[in-house]
């Protein structure tokens, strides 16, 4: 309950004072020690991403995408040419900056910069990016350009309520889980409920000392293991 009343004796929000849009976010790349975030290209990243998709061992990594999985690399490429013309959803393809192969995906979308508020989704790793920390490293990334960079209020992940591993992404990456929104959506021929979670510019100077403390080289021993979890630095 706010503690703001109007002349009418009303519950209000805080003021915002001095608030200008936000830019949009760039066609830049994001660098890290793990991976770097390119703006997606079907000519750079197309036959990579699905080669590196492809070693998945089945296809449950598609399960609850509106999309995919693909019958062929032509037609996949022809996806990836689609969407790296979009502005919103803007996507980015993690590349291992050891290897320098393309092994995931990741995007804004819903992009209002006149509130300040922003969500990433269509969260995609490959089994070379999963439970590794350049998957947390991208994630960071960016949550940095969103909010150090360019000034947003608020960051969003939602998911079909079903997904029970990008629901523990959610909470393990430090979005707060906000609630259900019932019958949201329909894909592939199905229900959806979305499960809503939100970091805002409040949060996050706190996360991003987590992210940073858990990225130093200190935190990780000669094998590349963490020694301490994300969560020990929140």
């Amino acid at each position: 309950m706010s503690d703001r009343l109007n002349e009418l004796a009303q519950p209000i929000g805080f003021p915002i004072e001095g608030w200008q849009r936000c830019p949009v976010p760039p066609r830049t790349a994001m660098d890290g020690r793990f991976c770097r975030l390119e703006p997606t290209d079907a000519t750079l990243h197309a036959d990579q991403l699905h080669s590196t998709y492809t070693s998945a061992t089945d296809g449950k990594d598609w399960t609850y995408l509106p999309y995919g999985p693909f019958d062929s690399q032509p037609e996949f490429t022809q996806w990836i040419q689609s969407v790296s013309e979009s502005e919103d959803p803007l996507f980015h393809t993690v590349v291992d900056t050891t290897t320098a192969l393309a092994i995931g995906l990741a995007s804004y979308l819903r992009i209002d910069p006149a509130l300040g508020v922003i969500e990433v989704g269509h969260i995609h790793f490959s089994p070379l990016l999963q439970r590794k920390p350049a998957a947390t490293e991208a994630m960071f990334l960016m949550m940095q350009r969103v909010f150090d960079e360019l000034g947003y209020r608020r960051y969003e992940w939602k998911c079909d309520s079903l997904n029970a591993p990008s629901k523990r992404a959610a909470a393990r990456l430090g979005f707060q889980h906000e609630g259900t929104f019932r019958q949201a959506t329909m894909y592939k021929g199905r229900n959806r409920d979305t499960d809503w979670f939100s970091i805002l510019d409040t949060e996050w100077p706190k996360l991003r000392s987590a992210y940073e403390q858990w990225l130093a080289p200190s935190n990780f021993d000669a094998r590349g293991q963490q020694r301490s979890s994300l969560g020990s630095f929140t």
